[in-house]
């Protein structure tokens, strides 16, 4: 009996993009995209902002404190290498940063959680783990179909 009560407990745990802000619980009758819920994905949307906001601001310390001109080449082919990868992984975390002021105008707005193409609901717990959906899953799995054919 145990094993069960571990299993329903892993299931339920849920990981967010933001640590330290717990799923939304849904009450019983409770209408879809209320004052609560958009507060709830503001809260988790900013958060994961400033997360991402503070990590820019030490990439950039540290490219400036450990930027050194090496005698070996190899050392500086490293050292540039390294710096590349930051940079790009900076630039993925731009157009995320991006993304998620887009949801927060969204939210603004009163459209967050309604698919872009067909206009249904979202759904809570899709945005719980992508709170940057525009899509429903039937409109994504779709889109991620056209887009394997087309490659």
């Amino acid at each position: 009996m145990a094993s069960k009560k571990t299993t329903a407990a892993k299931t339920n745990t849920m990981s967010l993009p933001v640590s330290g802000i717990a799923p939304y619980k849904e009450k019983k009758g409770e209408e879809y995209m209320n004052k609560d819920q958009k507060e709830h994905f503001r809260k988790i949307l900013l958060a994961w902002k400033q997360e991402l906001m503070e990590e820019v601001d030490r990439t950039v310390g540290h490219m400036k404190e450990d930027a050194a001109n090496f005698a070996d080449p190899a050392d500086r082919a490293t050292q540039e290498e390294e710096f590349s990868l930051e940079l790009r992984t900076r630039d993925r975390e731009r157009k995320l940063i991006k993304k998620i002021d887009e949801a927060i105008n969204d939210i603004e707005s009163g459209d967050y959680g309604y698919c872009e193409a067909c206009g249904i609901e979202i759904g809570i717990r899709r945005l719980e783990a992508r709170p940057t959906a525009t899509l429903c899953i039937d409109c994504k799995t779709l889109q991620e179909i056209k887009e394997k054919q087309m490659a």
